[in-house]
């Protein structure tokens, strides 16, 4: 299988001579639309470090909003996007909704949670614009930056724990009044077994999971067996493939382009496929510096119950014998321009595998 170049001089070739111009089974998923079922892979806004941008670029110029975004990812094949939603204004959720119609994409919003009843009506006035532009799921997260950076101590993460658990209940009758589904994603922040449970425990049909496929190896977990977790749980998806190599903390963890990873992605998809058929599938391809994942220092620990010596060993073992063979994709030595080109170039790589080997 093909991979990138191995060092910066000749990644700075590539891009330069780059020719690119531009329980779970009782939720009604069979209530979905069924003309979700078959769409070409959708791509997630954080794919894009284009979006909002201010950098300027006469090759790949900033989407200024989410009907830029959804253009070019038309342009380039994909079926639909995956995008933020605050601050949307009513008639700018109606002329997504012309946008998207024309188009003929799906559209799922992001939207934070409400953190208090305060935040209730900021929450409802989001997911009613996003309704108006034809989203029927809205993804949401409940920690915005990684637990074993984000909490120092236990009763850190027992506050977080009770505070994102309020949140979801405060959201969840505003979801269910309105019909529209609530993906919390597997952020960086919960274990599998953890989201489950709080998805089990909530029982309501209108609040699911957005799985995202490569996250929780962060978290030490098998990117399979998560998957085979949350799957029966997902109105939505994060695709990725994930890279590893040893680093003197602990391990290195990066997006790498579609089916170059340790992501066996058609199981993956065939096993959320099979718990909701109209499910879709959305890039989320970052293209950034590898992630320091640093599982051998005590700080690391400090959020998790019971810690597992045989979990740890597990996960050394698959850094070991799946290391990803070339170097692992860096932005730091590359200007804007080259930066923007590769980030092109992994999202339209991972589109074209998709096509041939994920969803035709």
């Amino acid at each position: 299988m093909d991979t990138y170049p191995n060092t910066s001089q000749s990644r700075r070739e590539f891009l330069k001579k780059s020719s690119l111009a531009a329980a779970a089974m009782t939720f009604p998923f069979s209530a979905l639309p069924e003309s979700l079922k078959g769409v070409p892979m959708g791509v997630v806004v954080h794919s894009y470090s284009r979006y909002g941008s201010k950098v300027e670029s006469p090759t790949y110029p900033g989407f200024k909003d989410a009907i830029d975004l959804m253009r070019h990812c038309h342009s380039i094949g994909a079926g639909g996007i995956q995008t933020t939603v605050g601050g949307w204004a009513e008639d700018f959720g109606k002329k997504v909704r012309h946008e998207r119609e024309k188009l003929g994409m799906y559209l799922e919003g992001s939207i934070g949670l409400p953190k208090t009843s305060d935040d209730l009506a900021r929450f409802e006035t989001e997911l009613l614009v996003a309704k108006e532009a034809g989203a029927a799921i809205l993804r949401t997260a409940c920690l915005s930056g990684r637990r074993y950076e984000t909490f120092k101590t236990e009763a850190d993460w027992l506050t977080f724990k009770e505070n994102s658990l309020k949140s979801i209940r405060l959201a969840e009758p505003i979801v269910r009044k309105h019909q529209m589904k609530l993906a919390v994603e597997n952020h960086k922040d919960w274990k599998a077994a953890e989201l489950k449970q709080i998805i089990e425990d909530l029982s309501s049909e209108w609040v699911g999971v957005t799985l995202d496929f490569g996250n929780n190896v962060s978290l030490l977990e098998d990117p399979m067996e998560v998957i085979r977790t949350l799957a029966p749980f997902a109105f939505s998806t994060h695709v990725k493939d994930m890279g590893v190599k040893a680093f003197d903390k602990g391990f290195l963890l990066s997006e790498v382009p579609l089916g170059t990873g340790i992501v066996d992605l058609k199981e993956a998809v065939s096993l959320c496929q099979k718990y909701n058929p109209a499910v879709t599938f959305s890039l989320e391809m970052i293209t950034r510096d590898p992630l320091q994942i640093p599982c051998l220092e005590e700080s690391y620990w400090a959020t998790f119950d019971n810690p597992s010596a045989q979990e740890l060993a597990k996960t050394l073992r698959l850094v070991r014998d799946h290391t990803y063979p070339s170097s692992l994709p860096e932005v730091t030595n590359l200007n804007p321009e080259q930066k923007l080109a590769y980030e092109e170039e992994n999202v339209i790589r991972c589109l074209a595998y998709s096509k041939k080997e994920l969803l035709g």
